[in-house]
């Protein structure tokens, strides 16, 4: 990792990149693969399936009798911790259903906003050399419990034909029956144009890698909503004096160890604590499955030094990483201070991996600087807001002279007339 001592506010900008791809590259490859799809449908499907799955797949979707199969597979001490995580996370997110409130904004003049549900979603988990059943907790149960009457599961299978077991074991703990052995662009381009036997979905939800992610922006600019724009994965760490370092070290490498192109970024108070986190850092790395991966994400990853509280959460703040974990006894007053972040971590014993699989909050988050504008992914992610107003005549009369003055004022003549009329009964 590459070390900034007090870098000046000039420089930040730069520090804060992270590593790019060549999208327009990307879209090269992906674009003609999601036409094929749009014209072929399974057809198409099956073709890349062979191609960049290696295998060849006679049904796409998966019956009953292979949930059942390898739900079987998956230790029980395994199916605990995921009933587990099911429960905290159904528990969290249950929580924002949100209340219809009926605001009368004049007399006789009613205004109030209801939560709907988006009917049909596409979920769609990766596979490789990480199957994130995890993430399928993560959209599924919030789905549900927002109320989305059709959900769509869309996973690699191995060359076999097979589809990881605790993925299928965590669909069928939440009931999902809507499940297809497709992955990569052909599974997004599935859901985004429906093809005979994969329906098509209104909103996409879940991480992939570049190819996906450049595949969900495609769809998403010819009329299938996505859950967010996505990146690489991210972790910040702002360390002072009260942190421990083996516990930040630990912090950073599990968050290089998800892909080549993660980045992670430590804030530490003095130079110190950063030589110090560096050595555990090295300590660690060396005994990971994983280190290959963890080693060439550190490569683009970077230690600041920012010995002011007030200028490493400055910083922290244009970064906007996705995730945050305030390593400080002082944890929760130095939240106060941030405005960008995906999902923030407080104190030495609130490690990200916890939030990624267990406590209940989301893990799906806003990367790549997003988290200044958008949030996780959370119940109100699978609905739509409809706003409603019901007048009274005698509401429309309180109101009537404002609403004309105004069209009026526009330039809009029907505008007013629709309310003029109404005054004349």
């Amino acid at each position: 990792m590459q070390i900034f001592n007090h870098p000046d506010k000039s420089t930040w900008p730069l520090l804060c990149t992270r590593p790019s791809f060549d999208y327009a590259a990307l879209e090269n490859v992906v674009a003609p693969i999601l036409a094929d799809i749009k014209t072929n449908g399974d057809v198409a499907v099956k073709k890349y399936a062979a191609q960049f799955d290696k295998v060849t797949l006679h049904q796409l979707s998966v019956n009953a009798e292979e949930i059942d199969a390898a739900a079987a597979l998956v230790p029980e001490d395994l199916k605990a911790a995921i009933t587990q995580a099911a429960a905290n996370i159904r528990l969290f997110h249950e929580a924002q259903k949100e209340k219809i409130q009926y605001i009368e904004t004049m007399p006789g003049v009613q205004c109030w906003r209801k939560s709907v549900a988006i009917n049909d979603v596409g979920l769609y988990i990766p596979g490789g050399t990480a199957p994130l059943f995890s993430t399928l907790l993560m959209l599924g149960i919030p789905a549900q419990i927002a109320g989305c009457s059709n959900i769509l599961l869309c996973t690699p299978s191995n060359a076999d034909g097979q589809i990881n077991a605790a993925v299928l074991f965590t669909a069928q703990l939440l009931g999902l029956k809507n499940i297809f052995k497709i992955g990569g662009v052909q599974a997004i381009g599935a859901m985004a144009y429906g093809t005979a036997a994969v329906p098509k979905v209104s909103k996409i939800f879940g991480p992939g890698n570049q190819y996906v992610t450049a595949a969900k922006q495609m769809v998403s600019r010819q009329g299938t909503a996505i859950d967010m724009p996505a990146g690489p994965s991210e972790l910040a760490v702002y360390a002072d004096e009260t942190a421990i370092p083996a516990f930040v070290a630990a912090d950073l490498l599990s968050q290089a160890e998800h892909g080549v192109d993660s980045q992670v970024m430590l804030v530490a108070s003095s130079e110190k604590m950063l030589l110090d986190i560096q050595e555990q850092v090295q300590l660690q790395l060396v005994n990971l499955p994983r280190k290959d991966i963890a080693e060439a994400a550190l490569t683009h990853s970077r230690y600041v030094i920012l010995s002011t509280t007030k200028l490493a959460f400055d910083f922290l703040n244009t970064y906007a990483p996705e995730h945050l974990i305030i390593a400080s006894d002082a944890a929760l007053p130095l939240s106060e201070l941030v405005q960008n972040a995906g999902s923030i971590f407080l104190g030495n014993y609130s490690p990200e991996s916890a939030g990624d699989y267990a406590t209940g909050t989301n893990h799906t988050l806003p990367t790549n600087g997003y988290a200044k504008a958008y949030s996780g992914v959370s119940v109100d992610s699978f609905v739509k807001k409809i706003t409603f107003q019901q007048l009274t005549q005698a509401g429309l009369e309180g109101i009537a002279d404002t609403v004309e003055l105004m069209a009026a004022a526009e330039g809009l003549e029907a505008h007013r007339h629709a309310v003029a009329i109404r005054r004349k009964f």
